[in-house]
């Protein structure tokens, strides 16, 4: 029981940063009905980002974290300017190369800047534990639940009461009735994107103290993608808890399944869960007259 409860504690934080990641991808699918494919290199670039302020110009941590998210916010902003805005309109076959092929850049880019080497970034939390029964703790991990919790309200609030979060769900409901209605369109669609771009790097900061940062941190954008299928693309909520479910599902069948099945175990769950509900388990179906 201890051997288990220990499990589900570690896939949980694991889950909440899939989450969290994943969470990115549904923000900008639902403003713009664009799949962002470099989501997880923006989980990387931040991390190597709060990296440098942190570490290399020594920063304190949670200044370090402020200017890494704002530097990423408006990395997020301008990308959506400059590249993304271009293709509007265009099929979206278009919109996923040019996005892949960012992500690339992405991750070449910062292993010119930053090297192949694998970094380390030291976290308040590192050397606290906390002991239950015969379950271990860590600080790291409380602080994983905590940040997702926390940032989960602060989202939800944001969008249910805030005048730009409204803007931004009837931007994403329909885009023209929106303008009509004096909403400013473009700058909501880029405050999106540098909204994601944030998330995306507390995310990456999270992630750190577990994976280190390399330039292949972005890989855990796959893992996200699958989540955000699972608990329905256009769901905030379902982004969070399909994290979770992916999260839970990699480190059970780490440990109670054959060897080799962890690697691919989340993503037979999501040729399940298209086949059985299509829209996701927290999705719904949209139809559109034409």
């Amino acid at each position: 029981m201890a051997e288990f409860l220990q499990l589900f504690v570690n896939g949980l934080a694991v889950g909440c940063i899939y989450g969290l990641v994943a969470l990115g991808f549904v923000l900008i699918y639902k403003a713009g009905e664009v799949v962002n494919f470099a989501q997880g290199e923006l989980v990387m670039l931040g991390a190597f980002v709060a990296f440098t302020f942190v570490v290399q110009f020594g920063l304190n941590y949670w200044v370090g974290l402020a200017l890494a998210i704002v530097v990423m916010a408006t990395f997020g902003g301008l990308l959506e300017m400059i590249v993304v805005r271009r293709i509007i309109g265009q099929p979206q076959f278009s919109t996923v190369m040019l996005t892949i092929g960012f992500g690339v850049v992405m991750r070449s880019g910062a292993a010119m800047v930053w090297g192949p080497e694998t970094r380390s970034l030291p976290t308040p939390f590192d050397a606290a534990t906390f002991r239950f029964g015969g379950v271990v703790l860590s600080a790291v991990y409380l602080s994983i639940l905590a940040t997702t919790a926390i940032l989960g309200l602060i989202l939800f609030g944001f969008f249910r009461f805030s005048r730009i979060g409204i803007a931004m769900q009837a931007a994403s409901q329909n885009q023209l009735a929106a303008y009509c209605m004096g909403i400013p369109v473009k700058r909501v669609l880029s405050g999106v994107w540098a909204l994601s771009a944030a998330v995306a790097t507390i995310a990456g900061v999270m992630l750190a103290p577990i994976n280190l940062i390399d330039t292949n941190l972005g890989a855990v954008g796959l893992k996200a993608f699958a989540a955000a299928v699972i608990g329905g693309f256009g769901s905030i909520p379902g982004a969070v808890l399909g994290g979770i479910l992916i999260g839970l599902i990699d480190l059970f069948s780490g440990v109670y399944l054959p060897q080799g099945f962890k690697d691919i175990a989340s993503y037979i769950v999501l040729l399940i869960v298209l086949v059985v509900r299509p829209q996701g388990l927290f999705g719904s179906v949209g139809r559109k007259k034409v």
